[in-house]
């Protein structure tokens, strides 16, 4: 069983060695694309069963941000959103026979925690201005600027390494009983494992949410008109 730390490059192109969580990711950001492009082309105000449940899944997405965030959803829903979903497929990749979830490496894992480093920066930013968003290192002294330096750093590193470990030890557990007991044993295992993988990914959209809510302050799109300050 190879390790989950070596990806072996399917093809180059070019000088550039692409790999199979790499293929893996185009494929999930294809077929997403082209689902909801198919899905969000005729919209009516009589729902169909898809548009429904996407339209019952923004507004999930929108409720946990209120939530969360205590801010107005729209500046959020797209970053949340779009992680939340990538993620949620990418672990239940394993559905797909001979294909691995991407978010069992850790290069992949490593990617979307700094999109969300660099998120939480940008968001920051735009709520409170760059001397805003310097001067929350200094809270609540000057002292603590290291400390807080160090802390950002190292939530972000604790959220690529909760995903991976999580996700990986799943893969494992379930191909090691897969290879030794067979096809139906291992069932109850695998369903088991997608439900972890849909709670990591709900686990890792929130944190996102909770480490730009924590930079973005009073500065964050408020307040909420007072019919949507709770969530339904």
């Amino acid at each position: 069983m190879k390790s989950p730390l070596a990806s072996l490059p399917l093809f180059h192109i070019g000088p550039v060695p692409i790999t199979e969580p790499v293929a893996a990711t185009w494929a999930i950001m294809a077929v997403l694309g082209i689902g909801c492009f198919a899905a969000t082309r005729r919209l009516s105000l009589a729902p169909s069963g898809l548009q429904a449940a996407m339209e019952m899944l923004v507004e999930t997405i929108d409720s946990q941000i209120r939530d969360t965030m205590a801010v107005a959803p729209a500046p959020y829903r797209a970053f949340i959103g779009t992680l939340f979903v990538y993620v949620f497929v990418a672990n239940w990749c394993t559905l797909v026979p001979g294909v691995e979830p991407p978010t069992g490496h850790i290069e992949t894992d490593a990617a979307l925690a700094l999109l969300v480093f660099l998120a939480v920066i940008w968001f920051g930013i735009r709520a409170v201005g760059l001397r805003g968003y310097l001067a929350s290192f200094a809270v609540p002294s000057p002292v603590m600027i290291p400390i807080n330096f160090i802390e950002s750093i190292s939530r972000i590193f604790s959220l690529m390494v909760r995903l991976f470990g999580n996700v990986m030890s799943g893969v494992f557990m379930v191909s090691i009983v897969l290879s030794l007991a067979g096809l139906l044993v291992p069932l109850p295992l695998m369903a088991l494992d997608l439900l972890t993988g849909a709670i990591q990914a709900y686990i890792f959209a929130i944190l996102a949410a909770v480490f730009i809510a924590s930079v973005v302050g009073d500065g964050g799109t408020k307040p909420m008109p007072a019919t949507q300050g709770t969530a339904p």
